[in-house]
Order: structure tokens, then sequence, then C-alpha cells
């Protein structure tokens, strides 16, 4: 997973997506913090104080002047789970995510697109795309899940994502027989 990692000049990820914080809040990490203070630097004449440049100024990190404390709720989720238990539970949507690549290829009508290596699953019906476009309008039309397509290398497919602390294997199952049901619907 991190295989390169070292030719990033910048990281952005979303603790709200996978790390159990409400929304909204992104963390970053950039090798040269100056590129972004460069992009954004607002410096007016009203603004300038004594202690300019003995701490970063966030301010200059973004377009708006002011920040809300957003690292503060993420500090508490890491101090509240730790990161064990944090470690635990993206496990476990790993695993239901495993076990949702398993259900598709058990079903040869679908393929997985890409490996499984977090809690998101890429995987479409064999065939072409418009099939594959009319099983995603089926499935979100049916109202019981929701899902978002991509494309890559113009190959469309479907996105199970497994992101919800409350989500057990029971979930991913009853969401599979709905993926079948409209497949069913589609193929029919």
């Amino acid at each position: 997973l991190m295989k390169g990692i070292e030719k990033a000049d910048s990281f952005n990820f979303n603790p709200h997506k996978w790390l159990l914080v409400n929304f909204d809040c992104s963390a970053m990490w950039l090798k040269e913090p100056r590129w972004i203070v460069d992009a954004f630097n607002v410096d007016p004449l009203y603004l300038k104080h004594d202690q300019q440049g003995s701490a970063p100024d966030y301010r200059h990190w973004q377009i708006p002047l002011g920040r809300r404390f957003r690292s503060l709720k993420l500090w508490f989720v890491l101090r509240l789970y730790g990161i064990e238990n944090l470690q635990k539970f993206i496990r476990k949507h790993i695993e239901l995510a495993h076990f949702f690549e398993k259900l598709c290829e058990e079903d040869d009508r679908f393929e997985v697109v890409e490996e499984v290596l977090m809690g998101l699953v890429c995987f479409r019906l064999k065939g072409d795309n418009d099939i594959n476009e009319a099983l995603l309008r089926r499935i979100n039309g049916r109202g019981k899940i929701h899902l978002v397509p991509s494309k890559i290398d113009d190959t469309y497919f479907l996105r199970f994502a497994i992101c919800s602390r409350f989500s057990e294997e029971n979930d991913i199952k009853e969401s599979w027989e709905e993926i079948q049901a409209s497949a069913n619907d589609v193929l029919a």
C-alpha cells in the first residue's frame, strides 16, 4: 500500500470517511509546506503581527483566513479509541470487503475489477458498460442501497464502499441480495 510513497510531495486523507471522525475533517501532509503557503499567502498590513514566522500560520494554508479547530475532534477519537481499536475497526471493514468480493466471485455473472486492498470493492456485471449503467440505475432506483460508479480505461464499474461503523456481515449479505435482485431484473 505504501509502495512509492517516498515519491509523494503531499498526502491528503479524510478521517471523516474511515477514522470515526464526524464530517468534515481532512488531514494533510506536505513535504514542502512553503508551497501551499506561497499559493495562499495573504499578508496585508492590517494582518501583520509581531509573531509572524515564529510558528505556522494556518491562514496561509487555504483560501479562508480562519480555520475551524477540526483537529480537536480527530484528537478525541485517537484518545478515546486508541490506535489498536482503530486498527481493529479498519481491519474488520477490510474483512467485510473481502467477504463481498467472495460473493461477487461466486456469481458467474459478476467480476471484480481491481484488487481489494481496503474497504472498497469495484465490481461489474460481465458484459458491456450499458448493462452496468442499467444495473446501477436499477440498484439506486430500488432505494434500499446506494452505489456510485467509476470508470478506468473506458470500463464502467460500480463501487461498493464499506465505511459505516455499524456495518456487519449481515448488512453485506443484504446488500448483495439487493444487487443480485437488481441484476436479475436487468438481465431478464
